[in-house]
Order: C-alpha cells, then sequence, then structure tokens
C-alpha cells in the first residue's frame, strides 16, 4: 500500500506538470532524509511538536518549473512529495506551492505552504475513563504516548529550506517542514509534527 501511494503521488505531479504547456520540460525532483517529530523547532516557534514518535523520513518528491499563470503571487513552483517513515508509524502525502528567492548566486531561500493527507492517529480515546480493562487502559495509554494525535487526517504543510545549486542540475536543501490542523480542520488538540532535514534536488529541463 505504501508503494501505490508513491506511484499515486508522483503520478499527479507528473500530470500537473504535463497540463500546462509551459511546465512540461521543466522541474525538478527531490529526495530527502529527515528526522521524525523532532521538538526543538516546534518549542522554538510555538508550533506544538508532539515528540512521541521517533525514526526517519523517507521524502520523495516532484516541483514544477514556476507557474506563469500564478505571476501575482510571485511564479511559484508547485509540488508534491510523500514521506514513509521508517517506524511505520505516521506517513502523510502533500501538495502545495514553493517560492525560490535568491539570496546570492548560488544560495536561495524556499518558502512553501500546502495541504497534507496523513495515515497517523486522530482523536485518541480517553485513558481515564471508569471500567476499561487492563488491556484497554494499556492500550490507550501507549497510544497516548507513542503516538501523535493530529486531530485531523487533513493537515496544513507549511516548510522553510536553504538550498545551494551544486551545478547547473543538482541541488542541495536543509529544510523543515510541519504538519498541524492549526485549528481549522478540527478544534482542540493540535499536536502536529516537524521533520527536519536535508533533501538532493535534480533539475529537469533546458
Amino acid at each position: 500500500m505504501r508503494i501505490r501511494g508513491v506511484a499515486a503521488a508522483l503520478a499527479a505531479a507528473f500530470a500537473l506538470s504535463a497540463g500546462l504547456p509551459d511546465l512540461a520540460c521543466a522541474g525538478e525532483a527531490f529526495a530527502g532524509l529527515y528526522a521524525h517529530d523532532v521538538t526543538f523547532i516546534g518549542e522554538l516557534v510555538g508550533l506544538g511538536a508532539a515528540g512521541r514518535e521517533h525514526g526517519a523520513d523517507l521524502h520523495l518528491g516532484y516541483r514544477t518549473s514556476p507557474v506563469r499563470a500564478l505571476g501575482a503571487i510571485g511564479r511559484p513552483q508547485a509540488y508534491a512529495f510523500v514521506s514513509i517513515n521508517s517506524q511505520r508509524t505516521s506517513d502523510f502525502a502533500a501538495a502545495g506551492l514553493s517560492w525560490r528567492i535568491p539570496l546570492s548566486q548560488r544560495v536561495y531561500f524556499r518558502p512553501g505552504i500546502g495541504l497534507a493527507y496523513t495515515n497517523g492517529k486522530t482523536n485518541h480515546p480517553p485513558a481515564n475513563v471508569p471500567g476499561l480493562t487492563a488491556e484497554e487502559l494499556e492500550r490507550r495509554t501507549r497510544l497516548y504516548y507513542e503516538r501523535i494525535d493530529f486531530g485531523s487526517k487533513v493537515l496544513f504543510q507549511p516548510e522553510l529550506a536553504i538550498g545551494i545549486d551544486l551545478s547547473r542540475r543538482w541541488a542541495v536543501e536543509a529544510s523543515y517542514v510541519h504538519l498541524s490542523h492549526g485549528q481549522v480542520f478540527h478544534s482542540g488538540k493540535n499536536q502536529g509534527l516537524d521533520d527536519a532535514g536535508v533533501r538532493v534536488v535534480y533539475k529537469f529541463g533546458a
């Protein structure tokens, strides 16, 4: 099921590129390795990462070339990617827009915003309900301490990256990706997920 999910997300991204004439022969593929559910960034900016899950995340994705039709907002690139967790906890697929902002001839800043769908847990059952069996109490307690409660399957997916062009074709980016419902797709608990890592970018086209 994970392999089918990766294939479907990447196929959707390539279909988006092929459907727009000015994007058909360009774009970028990227792959990255991320620490899953880190807490230091959430603590710094107050986004509320959970720190409950572990392992590494593999990100695989694609970006189009800048979308001319979106010139009014700076010609962002459309992207889609999937994230697969090594501990088989919370995977997700995301799509959105990102902007490449040059800082020098080779270095650039890349903010982005999108939507994601996760197969992670939502709405944990309470463990303080009278009459639970010992097994059910243990299950709910373990769920609370070991799994993120996203609240919603659909989530906002903001991200930030700093990149450097290694050559005409290759670049590397240090990036941060956040997931949370933002009190829009759900209300109440908003533990969220923070990923921090590095991705390699390969550029197609002329």
